[in-house]
């Protein structure tokens, strides 16, 4: 308890009696009576030989009970173990190699390691850290390419995470970094430690080949990364059709069937091989295990195929496309509970475009904006 708050009445002996009360607030001032812990206890850490002078080895974790002025900043000292200067441990607690290890040399090293902590008079404590060091790396990192597909409205896009880059390596003890060439760091990011990818805002259309490298420190492997701008015209809103899917999850959608389903949707409803379908956005429905996908046609000429005339392509083509995966619904309206008939259900449909949905897969990453459909009864 770090204080109390008193209130203390003195009264008289007279008639009537008189009395008067003050606060009395006392503090209970913190003495150093808890030494720094380490946790753990006590650590192993592992450096591979050949690593550059500066490596970080390890990250000490200290804590204590007192309050902070009897804390933190905690000083560092390798008591023993460290008699030929092979390691350095910085004011924050980070040990790092002093030297270039080599394996045959010595493989292990036993450090004994105080922390002491502000308080008067100090208090101290322990730790021992076992450093083993290991043969550097004998394989390179493997990588799988990445496709990635943003859909958003007309140069409106809001930027941010846009896929991941999934990377492993045969040496179990190799950290792995990503990096990506300077002269595209105007519009892309790489996470240099999991490898996600960020795009800046005001993306335009078209497609970008990203110079991306994973590196385990020895060897660097180039990914192929590859990111597909579409931007969405206001009319294409207008003539959207919607095909609700049964029991499949986004990421499965993205990562198993939506190229199948593009191009035998394709088949079914473009009348000439210069008409564009475009895929505007999937989205879950709520409270259900169902997919929802939009999509509108453009046609060569540069209009819009009605909503009616796809429908009708669509209910003609549905054996095929179940071939690829179940439908469960071909909707171009969504009427069901409004107390109107289908010819006076009036629907529009509004698109987010800064709200950004992204499904991803190890191969194949899709970027759509949420959308909301409205109805309401003319009638």
């Amino acid at each position: 308890i770090s204080g109390y708050s008193l209130v203390i009445q003195a009264r008289d002996s007279g008639t009537p009696p008189l009395s008067s009360s003050v606060t009395v607030n006392v503090d209970i001032s913190d003495v150093n009576d808890n030494s720094p812990v380490f946790t753990p206890a006590n650590y192993t850490a592992v450096i591979q030989e050949n690593k550059p002078v500066g490596t970080s080895i390890l990250q000490l974790v200290v804590t204590d009970k007192d309050s902070f002025h009897n804390g933190p900043p905690f000083t560092f000292t390798i008591l023993t173990g460290n008699e030929e200067e092979e390691f350095t441990l910085d004011p924050h607690g980070v040990l790092r190699s002093a030297v270039i290890f080599k394996h045959m040399v010595s493989t292990e090293y036993v450090l004994c390691v105080q922390a002491k902590d502000s308080g008067k008079p100090q208090q101290v404590s322990h730790t021992y850290v076992q450093v083993r060091v290991i043969e550097e790396s004998i394989h390179k990192p493997t990588a799988i390419p990445l496709e990635i597909f943003i859909v958003t409205m007309e140069d409106d896009f809001p930027g941010g995470v846009i896929g991941k880059i999934h990377a492993t390596d045969q040496d179990v003890y190799d950290v792995l970094t990503y990096t990506l060439k300077s002269e595209q760091k105007s519009l892309f990011k790489v996470n240099s430690h999991d490898g996600k990818i960020i795009a800046l805002g005001g993306l335009d259309n078209g497609k970008y080949v990203l110079n991306v490298s994973v590196s385990d420190g020895r060897f660097q492997v180039p990914i192929d990364v590859v990111v597909h701008v579409e931007q969405l015209l206001q009319e294409m809103l207008q003539n959207t059709v919607t095909v609700r899917f049964e029991n499949v999850s986004p990421e499965d959608f993205v990562g198993l069937h939506m190229h199948g389903f593009r191009r035998t949707l394709r088949n079914a409803v473009l009348s000439q091989k210069q008409d564009s379908l475009h895929i505007i956005s999937i989205q879950p429905v709520a409270g259900s295990s169902q997919l929802d996908m939009l999509f509108a046609v453009q046609m060569h000429s540069g209009g819009f195929y009605k909503p009616a005339y796809l429908i009708q392509k669509l209910t003609n083509a549905r054996r095929h496309l179940e071939n690829v995966i179940r439908i469960s619904a071909i909707l171009e309206k969504n009427c069901s509970g409004l107390d109107c008939q289908e010819q006076h259900c009036e629907q529009s449909l509004s698109i987010d475009s800064h709200s950004l949905m992204t499904y991803s897969t190890a191969r194949i990453s899709f970027v759509c904006p949420r959308f909301y459909r409205n109805v309401r009864c003319m009638c």
